[in-house]
């Protein structure tokens, strides 16, 4: 295919074959095996200059494109063997990316010291291209998502309340006692006060009632400590809480619903050595 597109480029097999350091004979002996492949003429002979036919006119250009994508492999390939440097930009959900992602890239940093990484953190649903980013942690379903991804662990939250709330106002039992309790809506999550659960009897969906809706789950977390209510939230977050007694878990016998969680890029996005070696880092912390 290269030593077509050459003779396509330069009008000749001569020219072609001193490009090549080929004898004009074998550059003739390549055209022939493409044409014998595709059963049609892709080149005139004569006896001045070659011409294309209208085949050739056409099988050139995606000769071109072919030999692109493979310079770009060969390309790719020789960057892997060299040491992962420059800037990343990831986006992240402020709770996920402070809790969980900040601290985890001060052992990433070590191993690549020559890599930059600036951590974006937002409760919106970001645009990699408009927002200037090379990677996001995305929770929810890619639907009908152009992006390439790699599965993380799924987001699952959970039920809980500050002690001092539950002995004054009672532990629920049911997912539906939830209509007689205070509520901490996170303004941030698309379901919002429709929370939904799974157990024996099936899925459960209750429209809790809030007085209070706060769109940083940090600040929700603090409600929920100073017994302002309940509140759902990722059981990453509240991990700690619960362990040493500030919060404690509602409704164990019910799960809340699971959210898929990816690592996300463009699809017309190298995957260059530094952004290869931190997707495999996210992957293997939280895959």
């Amino acid at each position: 295919m290269a030593v077509f597109v050459r003779v396509a480029d330069l009008g000749s097999f001569a020219a072609a074959a001193k490009e090549f350091r080929l004898s004009p004979t074998m550059v003739g002996k390549h055209i022939r095996h493409l044409e014998q492949r595709l059963g049609s003429l892709l080149v005139n002979r004569s006896t001045r200059r070659q011409s294309l036919t209208e085949l050739g006119r056409n099988y050139v250009e995606h000769c071109r494109r072919v030999l692109e994508e493979i310079d770009a492999g060969e390309a790719l390939a020789e960057e892997t063997m060299r040491t992962p440097r420059g800037r990343i930009r990831v986006g992240s959900s402020l709770a996920f990316g402070a809790h969980a992602l900040a601290p985890a890239l001060v052992p990433f940093s070590k191993q690549y010291p020559e890599i930059t990484v600036e951590l974006e953190l937002s409760d919106r649903i970001v645009d990699l291209v408009d927002d200037d980013l090379d990677i996001a942690i995305r929770v929810g379903p890619l639907i009908g998502s152009t992006m390439m991804a790699r599965a993380l662990s799924p987001y699952r939250a959970v039920v809980c309340a500050s002690p001092d709330y539950i002995a004054r106002r009672g532990t629920p039992h049911h997912p539906r006692d939830l209509l007689d309790h205070e509520c901490l809506s996170f303004g941030g999550w698309a379901e919002g006060l429709r929370w939904t659960f799974v157990g024996d009897e099936g899925e459960i969906t209750v429209e809790v009632k809030s007085r209070l809706k706060i769109n940083n789950a940090f600040a929700i977390r603090s409600a929920a400590l100073a017994g302002a209510g309940i509140i759902m939230q990722g059981k990453d977050l509240l991990a700690n809480d619960i362990a040493e007694g500030r919060l404690k878990v509602l409704l164990a016998d019910y799960k809340t619903r699971q959210r898929p969680r990816h690592v996300v890029w463009l699809q017309n996005r190298r995957l260059t050595p530094k952004l290869r070696v931190f997707i495999d880092y996210v992957v293997s912390l939280y895959g």
